[in-house]
């Protein structure tokens, strides 16, 4: 008897749960969404000392707020952090996957969605064209890089899936930014028409593609007396992970302990606890681009680069075999472990030390939660315009808009335009108005 104790002690000091990443995230998104951009990076601060295995993620959210808030170089900074960590965990702990066997995912150190790893670089590009652009070519490069990696990697593990190249297909934002760094000089004009062909390629449903690939191999890319603004926007409010019920699972799962059952002296403890795991899911957003006008006349409507709510959906859906394997191999080691204890006490079905390990292993399984930690202040789309104006000072207006129509307030910014070079913006529209603030490069 006292030996089941001791197993029993042990077993259920295994049985702690975790409160949901998305539970703590929900008012710092609400606060970004309603522009209280201070009150959430306050949020954020509190939690980072609280919770240090969600530190990564809060991180790349506090690198939102820095950049909305007209701070890009402290961006830059936290998403430089964050992409090393990542790029450390991808070599995975052996210690720390068995201890997730015994309670759930987040007992791992979260080294990023394979969406998120790609993103960290897309936006270390931007954020860097916002200040000095040193660094925006090998960033560009990098989103390109990893991605090509991540493929490598998931189509290793899976090769048979078909999912994986329309999931994985290529970012364009990383050569986009390529082409226009590129194209502010006569001598790298062929790098520039090769990036805008990558373009073409990669997003070949980007609305100015073949427009910039045009130019770039039979224009002049700026004409004399003019300068190029680069708009652009963050739109939308991107995708979370959610946790949901997976039914099919938990029904597999509960035929499985009656066959167990049918055939074993001991049994197993019942399937009661629902099968939990992380969903992505993207908000409906009112607006789907941002309307420009420049010195009252109207510019142009942002397009979408990046669908950053289609690319986490695709990727998850990509992935899911994987996810599910993992969550039932997790259900069976616990349920075996139980069994295991059970011969060990040489427990029948019905004695005292049965049940106790019963009740044991119901709440060993009713502790797992999904593992919802993500990069929670992401848009939903990144899009961009290029205009050609002028040098000189132009007076700009920033609307969000549902195809041609404006449907929110009135963003307005005062930029110079200089001979010859690029002059770049950035303003996140969650909703149906301006966030933080527009910001431009130098500033």
């Amino acid at each position: 008897m006292c030996h089941t104790r001791s197993i029993l002690g042990l077993l259920l000091a295994c049985v702690a749960g975790c409160a949901s990443h998305v539970d703590r995230l929900r008012p710092i998104r609400a606060e970004f969404h309603n522009g209280h951009v201070d009150t959430a990076g306050q949020l954020i601060d509190e939690q980072l000392p609280k919770h240090k295995r969600d530190g990564d993620v809060l991180k790349l959210d506090k690198s939102i707020i820095e950049l909305t808030s007209g701070r890009p170089r402290e961006a830059e900074k936290l998403l430089r952090e964050v992409r090393d960590q990542f790029d450390h965990l991808e070599q995975a702990h052996v210690g720390e996957q068995a201890l997730s066997f015994l309670t759930d995912d987040n007992a791992l150190a979260y080294d990023g969605e394979d969406y998120e790893k790609v993103l960290v670089r897309a936006m270390l590009a931007i954020t860097n064209v916002m200040t000095d652009g040193g660094d925006a070519t090998a960033y560009a490069m990098q989103v390109t890089d990893k991605q090509q990696e991540i493929i490598a990697k998931v189509t290793e593990k899976d090769p048979e899936n078909a999912e994986i190249p329309l999931a994985y297909k290529q970012v364009a934002l990383g050569p986009y930014v390529r082409a226009m760094l590129a194209e502010e000089s006569p001598l790298t004009l062929d790098d520039a028409a090769r990036a805008r062909a990558q373009v073409v390629s990669y997003a070949p449903d980007f609305r100015d593609a073949n427009a910039d690939l045009q130019r770039a191999q039979y224009e002049t890319p700026i004409r004399a007396g003019h300068g190029v603004l680069y708009v652009f926007t963050l739109v939308g409010r991107g995708p979370i992970k959610e946790e949901v019920s997976e039914v099919p699972t938990q029904a597999a799962l509960l035929i499985a302990d009656r066959i167990v059952s049918a055939v074993s002296p001991r049994g197993l403890p019942p399937t009661l606890a629902p099968v939990r795991m992380p969903r992505v899911v993207t908000p409906s957003n009112p607006a789907d681009g941002v309307l420009i006008s420049v010195d009252g006349q109207p510019a142009g409507v942002t397009a979408t680069l990046v669908d950053v709510g289609e690319m986490a959906r695709r990727q998850q859906d990509a992935v899911y075999p994987q996810i599910m394997a993992r969550l039932i191999a997790r259900r069976f080691l616990k349920k075996g472990a139980i069994y295991g204890v059970k011969e060990i006490v040489d427990a029948n079905p019905n004695s005292p030390a049965s049940l106790a390990l019963n009740v044991v292993g119901i709440a060993w399984e009713a502790t797992e939660t999904a593992d919802t930690r993500c990069w929670g202040l992401l848009p939903e789309k990144i899009q961009v315009l290029r205009i050609e104006l002028p040098a000189g000072e132009h007076q700009l207006a920033l609307q969000p808009a549902r195809g041609t129509a404006g449907i929110g307030s009135v963003a307005a910014k005062s930029v110079r335009i200089a001979e010859g070079r690029n002059t770049y913006l950035l303003g996140n529209f969650p909703g149906r108005q301006l966030v933080g603030e527009i910001i431009t490069n130098g500033e």
